[in-house]
Parts: C-alpha cells; sequence; structure tokens
C-alpha cells in the first residue's frame, strides 16, 4: 500500500490540564459528523484517566491496571503511568498490527498521550511508541496549548521552548494547537510568534519584570534572548487556534494536518531512509572488523604456537570424564530463607509463623 493511502497518526501531547483528551473528543465528533464520515481510530496512552468524553479503540486500561501496578512495583502515580507505559511498549507490536489491518478504511489514527508530558516525551517507551508508528504510518505531532495561560509571556516561553524541544527531538511535522479559543482568542500568541518585538513590549508590560530599582530581573532578560532566539523557529512552524467546546477551528487543523502529511513525504521518509542505510552500514563495518579482529588474533595464535589448532579441537572422551567428575557446585536454595539483595515486595503479605497454645 502506498504512503498517500496510509491514514495519518496524529498524536496528541502536551501539558497538564491544556485540553489534550477534550481536544480527541471533539476531533473525534468533528470526524463524525463530516460529509463522509470519517471515524478515526483512536488510542488512548494513558493509563491513570478515569472517565474518557471518547469511546477509543485501543485503551491501555484494558492491557495494564495502573493501580495494580502501583501496588505490585510499589510505586506513586507519576511512576505507576511510566510503567505501565513501558509494559504495554512491550506489546505494541500488536498495536501495530491490529492498526495496518484497519488502516484501508480509516483516514485518521488518533493517540492520545498521558497528562504528564515529560512521561510521554522524555521517556524510552514514548521514543519507541512514535519511532513505531512514525516508520509505519504518516505521524504529525500535535502539540496543544492551553491559550488562557499562555496570555502570561513565561507561559507562552515555556510552551515554545517545549514544543521547539519536542520538534527537534521527534522530528516529526509539528502543529501548535492554541486550545481554548472560546475562552481566550489565540490572536496575540500568533502576534508574538511573528513580531519579536511585540512580544517584547508585552513582556516589558508584564508584572515582575523588573526589580526594585527599575532594572530587568534575570527572567524578563533570558525570555527577550530567547524570543530572539526562537524567532527562526517560528517562521517554520505550523499553528492553529481550535476551541474543543465549540469545535472551531477543527477544519484549518485537518487542513494542517494534510500539508504535514505532505511534509512527512517529502522530508521525514527519506530522513528515515538515510538513517536506516547508514545504521546497516555501521552495523555491517561493526560485524567486519569483529571478524577481521577474531581471524588475526587466531592467525597470531596459530604463529606462536604450531599446535595451537590441534589442541583446540573439541574431545568427547575428555567430556565424558568432565561430566563425571564428583566436583562440589555452588548451588543456593533461595527458596526458603532470604539473602542479600533479594527483592521483598511489600503489597504482598508475608507468611507469619503459627502461633501455638502456651502450655497450661
Amino acid at each position: 500500500m502506498s504512503s498517500a493511502k496510509k491514514p495519518v497518526c496524529v498524536i496528541a501531547i502536551g501539558m497538564a490540564g491544556s485540553g489534550k483528551s477534550t481536544f480527541v473528543q471533539r476531533l473525534n465528533a468533528h470526524l463524525h459528523s463530516s460529509s463522509p464520515p470519517a471515524p478515526p481510530y483512536i488510542l488512548n496512552l494513558d493509563p491513570a484517566v478515569t472517565n474518557l468524553a471518547y469511546e477509543p479503540n485501543i485503551d491501555i486500561r484494558d492491557t495494564v491496571d495502573y493501580h495494580e501496578v502501583m501496588k505490585q512495583y510499589n510505586l506513586g502515580p507519576n511512576g505507576g503511568i511510566l510503567t505501565a507505559l513501558n509494559l504495554f511498549t512491550t506489546k505494541f507490536d500488536q498495536v501495530l498490527d491490529l492498526v495496518e489491518k484497519r488502516a484501508e478504511n480509516i483516514d485518521y489514527v488518533v493517540i492520545d498521550t498521558p497528562g504528564q508530558i515529560e512521561i510521554f516525551t522524555w521517556s524510552a517507551s514514548g521514543a519507541i511508541i512514535t519511532d513505531a508508528v512514525a516508520s509505519s504510518l504518516p505521524t504529525v505531532i500535535a502539540y496543544i496549548v492551553d491559550t488562557p495561560r499562555a496570555v502570561a509571556p513565561a507561559t507562552f516561553m515555556s510552551n515554545m521552548l517545549y514544543a521547539c524541544s519536542i520538534l527537534y527531538k521527534t522530528k516529526l511535522p509539528f502543529i501548535v494547537v492554541f486550545n481554548k479559543t472560546d475562552v481566550q482568542p489565540h490572536a496575540f500568541a500568533l502576534e508574538w510568534m511573528r513580531d519579536f518585538e511585540v512580544f517584547q513590549e508585552a513582556l516589558a508590560s508584564h508584572q515582575s519584570t523588573t526589580d526594585d530599582d527599575g532594572a530587568p530581573t534575570y527572567m524578563n532578560s533570558l525570555m527577550n534572548s530567547m524570543s530572539l532566539v526562537l524567532d527562526e523557529f517560528y517562521k517554520h512552524l505550523k499553528s492553529v487556534g481550535v476551541s474543543s467546546m465549540t469545535g472551531d477551528g477543527f477544519s484549518d487543523f485537518l487542513q494542517a494536518v494534510e500539508a504535514s502529511r505532505e511534509e512527512y513525504e517529502r522530508e521525514y521518509l527519506p530522513e528515515l531512509a538515510r538513517v536506516r542505510a547508514q545504521r546497516e552500514a555501521t552495523l555491517q563495518k561493526q560485524k567486519e572488523d569483529s571478524t577481521a579482529r577474531m581471524l588475526a588474533d587466531l592467525a597470531v595464535d596459530r604463529t606462536s604456537d604450531p599446535n595451537f589448532a590441534a589442541q583446540d579441537r573439541w574431545n568427547p572422551e575428555e567430556e565424558e570424564d568432565e561430566e563425571d567428575d564428583g566436583g562440589e557446585l555452588n548451588i543456593i536454595d533461595r527458596s526458603e530463607d532470604p539473602w542479600p539483595g533479594q527483592y521483598i515486595d511489600l503489597t504482598q503479605p508475608r507468611p507469619s509463623e503459627p502461633t501455638w497454645p502456651r502450655p497450661a
């Protein structure tokens, strides 16, 4: 199947509370109500979510019990989410098989990631899932921004720095989605991205940007510098504003997704092929070097000791003699008494000694 016929995978990433799950729910409703209807294939990767406003096709909660993981491994909330995601990743080949079976009948695959952004973006399991999907389907990162909170210049800059880091880490087509535009229009954010001087003016007028003597604070100076650094980043960035409550802007988002599909096929696929070829060449060179070193070592041994080859031959009689040797084996039976370094599951009841009645 050609890449043009493959569905586009949209990975929704964003800070906690930015509205990722609500965004996925509204995107699902928008695609169902389009003409003709194009229901997406949805994956939920958040094991700790209690209720979802949409019905996912694949739900991590059906595979991994988040609360049981916390109990079994004695973990906190974030550790439980990360471990549950790691366990789910070991079965992600089955997820890809299920998606590929439906690929001819769907246009979009939507992945809803955990609420804690760092659990997915900076973990090994998140990188494995992203790379696995991107190597099979055209993939787009939808970075969800909480627009009402981004009116503060510091919060806006934090979001943009995080978006920049994710873009350069994944190297995938990237769309900044300003969510909750029904509460706060995103025009100010687009203006800040187009003209860094406007952002600097907003920064200067914001509270806590100067110290008691009227001099700019360190944070103010840092954000001024960052706005200049990110100016080039903004020029090649797609951004749309949507309202997950009203559905406004989702047509523009889907247009950006289609443009990102072309970017994926034009830029990411050739880079993926180049990296694969380079990796295979590196592995082949390592194999050849290892073989050459082994043969060189064997040649040196034969030169220094002509009888080396004869001594190194297998003698079945000597092996039988070794098997009959009644030497002691350091076998340790660890089934009864605990040993140093033994893992003890604190969540499980420990066997207790029987309580015998005292003699009268």
